[in-house]
């Protein structure tokens, strides 16, 4: 397998045409009760960091402790990170699969910062204990939930808040494999429903740090598989492997270090899936050296192009691009796609000496070489490892 010259234009994305266009994946904030505290002081004193543990390896799932010391994340307090674990605990106990424990606190950080909030339209709430006061309607407590939930009392209790959540997301249809801001929206009808999607990263790192690394498991005949997110099946982080196959060429290596990605060997024709919910921003037939679009044949090593390919943006600014497809992908510019859907086939097109699918990923909605990233260990981190990359 040859090394992909990608596109030739590899800008950056602009944030302002993504707000316009992106459901289920735009960066928009949302003027919810307490969202204005969202960046609080870490926690004090000896605990471990959170965002250290988030990467640590995955295990039978580890039960949460509400009680004892919590690990530390630089952008919540002690008391919220309490509250996350609260609202993984009651998943667990209630039997929930962890990708419900990443929707339901993506959910609580958008509406509430993952504080317990009182509201004074609600008198009542204010003398009960809160961790400030919000200003949406009459809505209280972590997810903001509104009268017809449950009483001032009973929605100012976390646990009790987490569970009724829980009972309203488990009733969604296909809820382990829809977007997360299309499942939050089904559960919560918020007046922002495109908000939730920006937190599903950060939420799956609590959840990791909390929960012994679950946000990197899939449930696969009711159990809960470490790493195994592949075929269609989407990890509780959101992602999966586009294809099963081994890596061959890897990310620029000391031989081809402009190789700003991996190739994944498959036969043509296998199914290329979207590594997570996103939207299309590209699928196209790539120009060559000779700026010439036949990718409707098979390529050879130097002719340059990344054959029919599509580049993918997801939430938190994250872009994935997969290249050399056998024919025109199945996808068109501006279409929303969730984790697992077929996207395109396997081929060879464009720079290519064999079948195999060219994959990469970059950062900060940068498409260009600059913005890329090895996807070994940024798929691994999410529960959707490509194989034979160690």
């Amino acid at each position: 397998m040859t090394a992909s010259r990608g596109p030739a234009l590899r800008r950056p994305v602009r944030v302002g045409v993504i707000a316009t266009m992106l459901t289920g994946v735009l960066l928009l904030l949302c003027c919810t009760g307490g969202t204005a505290a969202f960046f609080l002081s870490g926690l004090g004193g000896d605990a471990e960091d959170g965002d250290n543990l988030a990467g640590w390896g995955c295990g039978p799932v580890r039960p949460v402790d509400i009680v004892g010391e919590l690990p530390r994340f630089a952008e919540y307090g002690d008391a919220q990170v309490r509250n996350a674990a609260i609202i993984i605990k009651v998943g667990q106990d209630m039997g929930v699969p962890s990708r419900g424990w990443v929707i339901a606190l993506a959910t609580a950080m958008q509406e509430s910062a993952l504080r317990n909030l009182a509201n004074r339209a609600e008198p009542e709430s204010l003398s009960l204990p809160n961790e400030g006061v919000g200003a949406d309607h009459d809505s209280l407590g972590l997810f903001q939930q509104r009268p017809g939930w449950g009483s001032v009392a009973e929605r100012l209790t976390p646990s009790y808040a987490a569970r009724k959540f829980y009972e309203k997301l488990v009733k969604v249809r296909s809820w382990q494999r829809r977007p997360l801001t299309v499942v939050a929206q089904q559960v919560q009808v918020s007046a922002y429903p495109d908000a939730y999607a920006k937190h599903e990263e950060l939420a799956s790192k609590l959840v990791n740090a909390l929960a012994g690394g679950a946000a990197r498991t899939v449930e696969i005949n009711g159990k809960a598989v470490c790493d195994a997110a592949e075929r269609g099946e989407i990890a509780a982080s959101g992602w999966t492997a586009p294809i099963p196959g081994d890596v061959g060429s890897g990310f620029r290596t000391a031989s081809r270090p402009s190789h700003h990605g991996v190739d994944i060997g498959a036969a043509k024709g296998t199914e290329i899936r979207a590594a997570a919910a996103g939207r299309v921003l590209v699928a196209d037939c790539d120009p060559d050296n000779r700026n010439r679009r036949d990718c409707n044949v098979d390529g050879y090593p130097d002719k340059g192009g990344c054959g029919w390919y599509v580049d993918l943006l997801h939430a938190g600014g994250y872009i994935t691009r997969y290249c050399h497809m056998v024919v025109q992908p199945r996808v068109t510019v501006h279409q929303i796609v969730a984790a697992g859907d077929v996207i395109g086939q396997v081929g060879s097109s464009g720079n290519s000496s064999g079948p195999h699918l060219h994959f990469e990923v970059h950062e900060r909605n940068n498409r260009k070489s600059s913005g890329a990233v090895d996807p070994v260990p940024f798929m691994r981190e999410r529960g959707a490892p490509l194989r034979a990359a160690e």
